[in-house]
Protein backbone atom coordinates (compact mmCIF):
# COMPACT_ATOMS: atom_id res chain seq x y z
CA UNK A 1 0.00 0.00 0.00
CA UNK A 2 3.06 2.45 0.77
CA UNK A 3 4.64 2.04 -2.58
CA UNK A 4 1.18 2.38 -4.09
CA UNK A 5 0.62 5.80 -2.67
CA UNK A 6 4.09 6.74 -3.26
CA UNK A 7 3.78 6.14 -7.24
CA UNK A 8 0.58 7.33 -7.33
CA UNK A 9 0.50 10.73 -5.37
CA UNK A 10 3.78 13.09 -6.02
CA UNK A 11 3.26 15.47 -3.44
CA UNK A 12 5.78 15.02 -0.51
CA UNK A 13 4.36 17.67 1.63
CA UNK A 14 3.65 16.93 5.60
CA UNK A 15 0.47 17.14 5.38
CA UNK A 16 -0.02 15.28 2.41
CA UNK A 17 1.73 12.25 3.44
CA UNK A 18 0.57 11.79 6.97
CA UNK A 19 -2.60 12.07 6.05
CA UNK A 20 -2.50 9.41 3.06
CA UNK A 21 -0.34 7.19 5.98
CA UNK A 22 -2.85 7.43 8.66
CA UNK A 23 -5.80 7.01 5.93
CA UNK A 24 -4.55 4.04 3.56
CA UNK A 25 -1.20 2.33 5.34
CA UNK A 26 -1.61 2.90 8.66
CA UNK A 27 -5.02 1.57 9.16
CA UNK A 28 -4.06 -1.73 7.27
CA UNK A 29 -1.34 -2.34 9.65
CA UNK A 30 -3.91 -1.79 12.96
CA UNK A 31 -6.68 -4.15 11.94
CA UNK A 32 -7.20 -5.92 14.82
CA UNK A 33 -4.17 -5.30 16.53
CA UNK A 34 -5.11 -6.07 20.57
CA UNK A 35 -5.57 -9.59 18.80
CA UNK A 36 -2.05 -9.84 17.37
CA UNK A 37 0.24 -8.10 19.25
CA UNK A 38 3.27 -8.88 18.35
CA UNK A 39 6.35 -9.41 21.50
CA UNK A 40 9.13 -10.36 19.39
CA UNK A 41 11.51 -8.00 18.88
CA UNK A 42 12.14 -8.80 15.15
CA UNK A 43 8.65 -8.73 14.27
CA UNK A 44 8.13 -5.40 16.01
CA UNK A 45 10.79 -3.95 13.75
CA UNK A 46 9.75 -5.09 10.75
CA UNK A 47 6.23 -3.39 11.63
CA UNK A 48 7.77 -0.12 12.50
CA UNK A 49 10.36 -0.48 9.37
CA UNK A 50 7.13 0.15 7.19
CA UNK A 51 6.27 3.36 9.32
CA UNK A 52 10.24 4.18 8.93
CA UNK A 53 10.55 4.38 5.39
CA UNK A 54 7.23 5.81 4.93
CA UNK A 55 8.43 9.26 7.27
CA UNK A 56 11.55 9.13 5.77
CA UNK A 57 10.45 10.52 2.13
CA UNK A 58 8.45 13.32 3.89
CA UNK A 59 9.69 16.59 2.50
CA UNK A 60 12.01 18.40 4.90
CA UNK A 61 11.94 15.26 7.63
CA UNK A 62 14.75 12.89 5.66
CA UNK A 63 17.70 14.20 8.17
CA UNK A 64 15.84 13.42 11.31
CA UNK A 65 16.44 10.23 12.83
CA UNK A 66 13.14 7.89 12.82
CA UNK A 67 12.56 8.71 16.85
CA UNK A 68 12.89 12.40 16.33
CA UNK A 69 10.31 12.03 13.12
CA UNK A 70 7.39 10.98 15.09
CA UNK A 71 7.81 13.70 17.79
CA UNK A 72 7.79 16.19 14.82
CA UNK A 73 5.01 14.48 13.30
CA UNK A 74 3.06 13.79 16.84
CA UNK A 75 3.06 10.17 15.94
CA UNK A 76 3.05 7.35 18.32
CA UNK A 77 5.70 4.30 16.99
CA UNK A 78 3.21 1.45 16.01
CA UNK A 79 3.82 -0.38 19.32
CA UNK A 80 2.64 2.33 21.50
CA UNK A 81 -0.24 2.41 19.40
CA UNK A 82 -1.08 -1.21 20.00
CA UNK A 83 -0.89 -0.78 23.28
CA UNK A 84 -3.08 2.27 23.31
CA UNK A 85 -5.53 0.21 21.59
CA UNK A 86 -5.04 -2.42 24.05
CA UNK A 87 -5.51 -0.24 26.85
CA UNK A 88 -9.01 0.93 25.10
CA UNK A 89 -10.17 -2.27 24.52
CA UNK A 90 -9.64 -2.80 28.48
CA UNK A 91 -11.80 0.13 28.73
CA UNK A 92 -14.24 -1.07 26.38
CA UNK A 93 -14.52 -4.48 28.25
CA UNK A 94 -14.49 -2.53 31.76
CA UNK A 95 -17.95 0.10 30.27
CA UNK A 96 -20.03 -3.15 28.61
CA UNK A 97 -19.57 -2.10 25.47
CA UNK A 98 -17.74 -5.13 24.06
CA UNK A 99 -17.80 -8.85 25.18
CA UNK A 100 -15.90 -9.55 28.53
CA UNK A 101 -15.03 -13.55 26.56
CA UNK A 102 -11.97 -14.24 28.41
CA UNK A 103 -13.45 -13.11 31.96
CA UNK A 104 -11.22 -9.86 32.57
CA UNK A 105 -11.80 -8.66 36.21
CA UNK A 106 -11.76 -5.52 37.92
CA UNK A 107 -11.35 -4.36 41.57
CA UNK A 108 -11.91 -1.30 42.73
CA UNK A 109 -9.80 0.46 45.26
CA UNK A 110 -10.32 3.69 46.87
CA UNK A 111 -6.56 5.22 46.39
CA UNK A 112 -5.61 2.69 43.74
CA UNK A 113 -8.78 3.36 41.39
CA UNK A 114 -10.49 0.72 38.82
CA UNK A 115 -7.85 -1.89 38.62
CA UNK A 116 -7.65 -5.13 36.36
CA UNK A 117 -6.78 -8.48 37.71
CA UNK A 118 -3.97 -9.95 36.11
CA UNK A 119 -4.58 -13.53 35.96
CA UNK A 120 -1.44 -16.01 37.14
CA UNK A 121 0.28 -18.43 34.87
CA UNK A 122 0.45 -22.01 35.86
CA UNK A 123 3.85 -22.66 37.25
CA UNK A 124 3.90 -26.49 35.79
CA UNK A 125 2.90 -25.38 31.98
CA UNK A 126 5.89 -25.44 29.80
CA UNK A 127 8.29 -22.41 29.53
CA UNK A 128 7.11 -21.81 25.73
CA UNK A 129 3.32 -21.99 26.93
CA UNK A 130 3.98 -19.52 29.71
CA UNK A 131 5.63 -16.85 27.20
CA UNK A 132 3.06 -16.96 25.02
CA UNK A 133 0.09 -16.75 27.88
CA UNK A 134 2.35 -13.99 29.39
CA UNK A 135 2.17 -12.40 25.68
CA UNK A 136 -1.36 -13.06 25.32
CA UNK A 137 -4.38 -10.19 25.55
CA UNK A 138 -5.84 -11.47 28.66
CA UNK A 139 -2.58 -11.23 30.87
CA UNK A 140 -0.90 -8.02 28.57
CA UNK A 141 -4.27 -6.01 28.84
CA UNK A 142 -4.95 -5.92 32.60
CA UNK A 143 -1.20 -4.80 33.47
CA UNK A 144 -1.24 -2.31 30.55
CA UNK A 145 -4.32 -1.06 31.96
CA UNK A 146 -2.71 -1.06 35.51
CA UNK A 147 -0.16 1.36 34.65
CA UNK A 148 -2.26 3.76 33.03
CA UNK A 149 -2.82 7.05 36.10
CA UNK A 150 -6.21 5.86 37.66
CA UNK A 151 -7.61 9.62 36.92
CA UNK A 152 -7.41 8.53 33.27
CA UNK A 153 -8.92 5.10 34.25
CA UNK A 154 -12.08 6.53 35.98
CA UNK A 155 -13.65 7.86 33.22
CA UNK A 156 -16.62 6.80 31.67
CA UNK A 157 -17.17 8.69 28.48
CA UNK A 158 -15.28 6.72 25.73
CA UNK A 159 -14.43 9.85 23.77
CA UNK A 160 -13.77 11.83 27.44
CA UNK A 161 -10.72 8.26 27.47
CA UNK A 162 -9.39 8.62 24.42
CA UNK A 163 -7.72 12.61 24.80
CA UNK A 164 -6.42 11.78 28.38
CA UNK A 165 -4.86 8.57 27.21
CA UNK A 166 -3.53 9.49 24.49
CA UNK A 167 -1.50 12.34 25.64
CA UNK A 168 -0.59 10.61 28.31
CA UNK A 169 1.19 8.30 26.17
CA UNK A 170 2.82 11.12 24.17
CA UNK A 171 4.23 12.68 27.01
CA UNK A 172 5.92 9.34 27.65
CA UNK A 173 9.39 8.33 25.59
CA UNK A 174 8.75 6.79 22.17
CA UNK A 175 11.71 5.20 20.81
CA UNK A 176 10.63 1.78 19.31
CA UNK A 177 13.51 -0.88 18.16
CA UNK A 178 14.35 -0.48 15.20
CA UNK A 179 17.86 -1.78 12.88
CA UNK A 180 20.62 -0.51 13.64
CA UNK A 181 19.77 1.43 17.15
CA UNK A 182 19.06 -0.33 20.48
CA UNK A 183 16.82 1.27 22.74
CA UNK A 184 17.24 2.10 26.23
CA UNK A 185 14.37 -0.66 27.13
CA UNK A 186 11.74 -2.63 25.64
CA UNK A 187 9.57 0.70 25.14
CA UNK A 188 6.43 -0.93 26.19
CA UNK A 189 4.32 1.46 28.50
CA UNK A 190 5.36 -1.45 30.74
CA UNK A 191 9.11 0.10 31.51
CA UNK A 192 8.00 3.38 31.63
Amino acid sequence: MAAWVFSVFHSRSTSVMVTLYKSLVRSHIEYCSPLWNPTKVGDIQELESVQRTFTSKIHGLQHLHYWERLKVLSLMSLQRRRERYIVMHMWKILHGVTSNDLDVQFTSNPRLGILAKVPSVRKKSALAHQTLYENSFSVMGPKLWNCIPSNIRAITKHESFKHPLTKFLLALPDKPPIRGFTPPNSNSILDW
